[in-house]
């Protein structure tokens, strides 16, 4: 479970099938992104120790199906509030909810004792963003779906005290695998997702030091696997692998506190 007066964060599940990330600081809970059913979404929350009622909000990352698909049937059923860009929501793809809230990218906000800084990053959406979040002195960096670590991304992201970082592939198993040409470039390019070179690549620039927890996300089911992440990782934690974790898509992961 979450621990009070602390900042933990749990994944639902991550992966091309469905994406959604538990954030609290003890006493206020809030979940980015939500692309499973509703069904599924209040299942996996309950395996958390949640209702969707406890939920403060939804925050959105951008309007692709496997970060949205859940949020308008969540949000509607349950009246939770809905943080999201004015680009995201101009895709059309939420629906009606019982209230929006418009995030502008790098201007920081605050729900109840979360603070928040929203980043602007390189993916093929409207206008997507990812975050990072503030409690008890503690930092949180939530960066997935990026076609590559730009600058402006890694100046962000310096400092977090834990990561939830993409990993969607393998260069080499992308060139092989069963993906259309066109896909492929969509996937390996500067605005698609992140390979697992670049995430070791961004993680190197970070600094590694303060950071007690390193969560690959987003893995894709056809172009990665998990111990291709660990094995390209793993190095750069000089035999300290305790801190590096895996999001699954089906299982997730359990609550994890930073001290």
């Amino acid at each position: 479970m979450m621990a009070p007066d602390s900042l933990s964060f749990a994944s639902l599940g991550s992966g091309s099938k469905g994406n959604a990330t538990l954030i609290s600081d003890g006493e206020t809970h809030v979940l980015v992104d939500c692309g499973f059913g509703m069904r599924d979404t209040e299942r996996r929350l309950a395996r958390l120790g949640l209702h969707p009622r406890q939920l403060e909000a939804i925050l959105v990352t951008h309007e692709h199906g496997d970060h949205i698909g859940g949020v308008g049937a969540l949000a509607r059923r349950h009246g939770l509030p809905v943080y999201l860009t004015p680009g995201s929501w101009l895709s059309g793809r939420l629906g009606e909810v019982p209230r929006h809230h418009w995030i502008t990218p790098q201007a920081r906000f605050a729900i109840k004792g979360l603070v928040i800084d929203p980043v602007t990053v390189p993916h093929d959406a409207r206008e997507p963003v990812q975050f990072r979040f503030r409690a008890h002195d503690r930092c949180l960096g939530v960066l997935t779906d990026l076609g590559h670590p730009s600058a402006h991304v890694a100046e962000a992201f310096r400092g977090c005290d834990a990561l939830i970082l993409e990993c969607n592939h393998d260069r080499n198993m992308l060139a092989e695998g069963p993906y259309p040409p066109r896909l492929k470039r969509r996937v390996g390019g500067d605005w698609g997702h992140l390979a697992n070179t670049q995430a070791a690549e961004l993680l190197k620039g970070l600094g590694l030091d303060r950071l007690q927890h390193i969560v690959c996300s987003h893995l894709s089911e056809h172009n990665n696997r998990p111990e291709l992440v660990l094995e390209t990782l793993a190095p750069l934690l000089d035999g300290d692998e305790s801190r590096l974790m895996v999001a699954a898509q089906d299982d997730g992961l359990e609550w994890q506190t930073i001290d």
